[in-house]
């Protein structure tokens, strides 16, 4: 833990970048599961934090695609 907490305080832009990039999966996962009626997935999505990647699992293979949303 020692480690962790050096890389950090070295690394503050690296530690910032890495909060940014998992709020913006995070926000984004989050919402797509709202809109989905995916009351499993928000909650999940809400309690697991793991960086962005369950978030892009989620984004890629389970929301819930729109239907006919873009045909002309």
């Amino acid at each position: 833990m020692n480690e962790l907490t050096q890389l950090i305080q070295h690394n503050p832009l690296l530690f910032s970048l890495l909060i940014a990039w998992s709020l913006l999966w995070k926000a984004l996962a989050l919402w797509h599961s709202a809109r989905g009626s995916q009351i499993v997935w928000y909650i999940v999505l809400c309690i697991v934090n793991t960086a962005g990647v369950l978030e892009i699992i989620y984004l890629l293979f389970f929301r819930k695609k729109p239907v006919g949303r873009y045909i002309r």
